[in-house]
């Protein structure tokens, strides 16, 4: 079996919550080697969000597979003297305290660069390092709102923020991403990048569609729920059992597939109101109407079958409850371990063949004491004869 595509690299990760933690979760599915660094008795507070599975957190769960777990105090001579042993040792440090705490504990990029040359340092922050809101507090609500993602989400008459962490997970893709390219950079050139990556960075880049699309047209698309500002048909129609189908219609090939074949209204292809995508979203409420009054008199399998037959991207609407269910998530499950046993985790989105198992989750300071071993440190903070 060849060896998975990150070992033999060290991640050291002062972190919590979730952006640093999903970014170095993605390293550790990988084969990195991730050491998350907590505070002593209290750990990362993701730990206190729930304890839905058998008294862990779900986020938690979710988070951290994979990963060894140490208290330091970074405030204390010895919580130094680890540290510094870590990073002395480390590929990549991530951190996602702020950046003005990161530079009095002297753990931000720049100063890590010049005492680590070969150190891949980087920080996931609300807003950056620099810039009039660099220090304020930054969770995932508030960047949702402040980039203006609220107010695209939700009814026309009720703005509502996304159901996840989206602002956190955009950031946490944004530093994965970005720590395997400074990898790869380092293997060909010998040179460490550092990596910092914010909230609202990652997620205006996520917006930027409707952005443009504002500033060049003169009015924000309109909040549609389920359906889209710019398409239609799209979204959820009920069918005559109750039951509700996602829809989507492209391109002009496809409405007139839709209409001789799911509707079976050709007529529809050649009316005028319905001429163009923009025409018909500028007639939304009377095309969903008709659609809506012809799928009342069908089944949902019945409809689907139709937009299936007429190459008709189309979805079912179901409950999160049904999610680890789904036939496609059939053979994409793995066995993790936690201090409350072992539970079943979903594999990553790509598990490449090199990867035999992916690690447990860890209890708080679980490997404490077997990385100050490691590291030639024993317990009073002295340095043995294998230190770095």
């Amino acid at each position: 079996m060849s060896a998975a595509p990150l070992d033999g690299i060290l991640v050291v990760a002062m972190e919590q919550a979730v952006a640093a933690p999903f970014a170095t979760r993605q390293l550790a599915d990988l084969g990195a080697r991730v050491i998350k660094l907590e505070r002593p008795g209290t750990g990362d507070f993701a730990r206190g969000y729930d304890g839905k599975v058998d008294g862990l957190s779900s986020a938690f769960l979710w988070l951290n597979r994979g990963k060894e777990s140490v208290e330091l105090d970074a405030k204390s001579a010895d919580g130094r003297r680890l540290l510094d042993a870590l990073l002395g040792r480390a590929d990549v440090f991530l951190h996602n305290i702020s950046p003005s705490a990161a530079a009095r504990l002297g753990i931000d990029s720049a100063t890590l660069s010049t005492r680590f040359p070969r150190l891949i340092a980087g920080s996931v922050s609300g807003y950056g390092t620099r810039g009039p809101l660099a220090d304020a507090k930054a969770y995932d609500l508030l960047v949702q709102g402040e980039t203006g993602l609220i107010s695209l989400t939700g009814g026309e008459d009720s703005p509502a923020k996304v159901g996840i962490s989206i602002a956190d997970i955009s950031a946490g893709m944004y530093a994965y991403a970005s720590v395997l390219a400074a990898i790869h950079h380092r293997s060909r050139t010998g040179e460490a990048l550092p990596v910092d990556v914010s909230l609202f960075d990652s997620l205006t880049e996520w917006l930027l569609y409707p952005m443009y699309y504002t500033a060049h047209g003169g009015a924000a698309p309109r909040r549609m729920g389920a359906s889209h500002a710019t398409i239609a048909p799209y979204g959820p129609f009920t069918t005559g059992d109750g039951a509700q189908v996602l829809l989507a219609v492209q391109n002009e090939r496809e409405w007139v597939r839709f209409c001789a074949e799911v509707v079976r209204m050709p007529e529809l292809a050649e009316d005028p109101r319905f001429g163009s995508q923009e025409r018909r979203v500028g007639n939304r409420d009377v095309l969903d109407a008709i659609i809506a009054d012809r799928l009342a008199g069908l089944d949902r399998d019945t409809v689907l079958k139709r937009l299936d037959a007429a190459d008709i991207a189309s979805g079912r609407l179901n409950p999160i409850e049904r999610l680890p269910d789904h036939e496609q998530l059939a053979g994409r499950w793995t066995r993790t371990g936690t201090q409350s046993g072992p539970v079943s985790t979903v594999l990553p989105p790509w598990a490449p063949p090199g990867i035999d198992g992916y690690g447990d989750v860890p209890g708080l300071g679980q490997h404490t004491a077997a990385v100050r071993d490691w590291l030639g440190l024993n317990a009073s903070g002295a340095e043995g004869k294998d230190s770095p």
